[in-house]
């Protein structure tokens, strides 16, 4: 389950058959039964990934991410949870943590870029480099820069 080439702290959360790759950085976090975490990932503090999801390779969950079952995550998919970041809101730590929620059977293609604030509803898929800047339905398609829908809910 653990390796020599991870650095997963004392305080996360694994549930039964998770499958970590090497060189994952993961610290506060719960990850759901039946998960797989692909090599060059982190996951940070107060991230809860559902049950038999796919993280794949390159990927930056932030904080403040909820991702409920059965979502795959494309290779280098980036979380962001604050859209004003600065060195001063940092240091006062006043910065304002913005939550994502990512609904079941999602897939974000690969490169996206999840601003933080959205909720990408269950069955979505958003194209690969696609910038998410805004709510998408459940099961829409949304692609581009910033994405837009291409398909709406079925």
């Amino acid at each position: 389950m653990t390796g020599p080439l991870q650095r997963i702290a004392a305080d996360v959360v694994l549930g039964r058959d998770v499958r970590l790759n090497a060189f994952i950085n993961l610290y506060g976090c719960t990850i759901g039964d039946g998960c797989m975490i692909g090599t060059f990932v982190e996951i940070q503090r107060d991230v809860v990934i559902g049950p038999r999801c796919r993280v794949q390779s390159h990927t930056f969950i932030c904080s403040g991410v909820t991702i409920e079952a059965d979502v795959f995550i494309g290779h280098s998919v980036t979380f962001i949870n604050d859209r004003h970041p600065s060195v001063a809101t940092a240091l006062a730590g006043t910065w304002k943590l913005e939550r994502t929620h990512i609904g079941a059977g999602a897939s974000l293609g690969s490169g996206a870029l999840i601003m933080g604030g959205v909720m990408i509803g269950a069955g979505a898929t958003v194209g690969a480099g696609a910038v998410v800047t805004h709510d998408v339905p459940a099961g829409a398609t949304v692609a581009g820069v910033p994405a837009r829908l291409l398909r709406p809910t079925s």
